[in-house]
């Protein structure tokens, strides 16, 4: 069991501790921001090429990509990881309008 006090325990002492703390508290609302928003563009690029879509998804696909290329710019996912994404988002297209 985690000790009661933890978070008294490992609370920054120093100044520059202080505002290093600040400043990653601020850093991780950008950061959880940035990374829904990549989810939300890849979900809904999911759904519609799950629902047969394939033209609809395809037109959000851009958004999915732009979110995606994002957060991995400013390193909330791994460069290969969003290689990965964006290639399975094509090829879950692919598959969606060769049904058609």
């Amino acid at each position: 069991m985690r000790n009661p006090w933890y978070p008294l325990l490992t609370m920054p002492i120093t100044s520059s501790a202080k505002k290093a703390h600040r400043a990653s508290l601020n850093k991780q609302v950008f950061n959880l921001r940035r990374k829904r928003t990549m989810k939300n563009a890849v979900k809904e690029v999911q759904a519609l090429t799950a629902a047969g879509k394939g033209k609809e998804a395809q037109e959000k696909l851009s958004a999915a990509y732009k979110a995606i290329d994002k957060a991995a710019k400013r390193g909330v996912i791994k460069e290969n990881t969003a290689a990965r994404k964006k290639s399975q988002l094509t090829k879950q297209i692919a598959q969606a309008t060769a049904k058609k």
